[in-house]
């Protein structure tokens, strides 16, 4: 099984193209910055994609759509 589960994170963003979306882009911070939000030994997966969703799932990333904006 996958963590963090996709049924859970899609009460949290609004699509399946959203998700991918800001997991990239946390992905490659994670990547470029070498800066985590958690201790490393906290997360459970290994490839920074997988530790962006497990930062979503837990709250550390706030996803404000273009519809909060106008």
């Amino acid at each position: 099984m996958l963590y963090p589960s996709i049924d859970k994170l899609l009460t949290i963003v609004d699509s399946k193209y959203t998700l991918v979306h800001v997991a990239s882009i946390r992905s490659k911070e994670m990547l470029e910055n070498n800066h985590y939000q958690m201790a490393e030994q906290e997360y459970t997966n290994k490839r920074t994609i997988g530790r962006a969703l497990e930062e979503l799932e837990k709250g550390l990333i706030t996803v404000v759509s273009e519809q909060m904006k106008k």
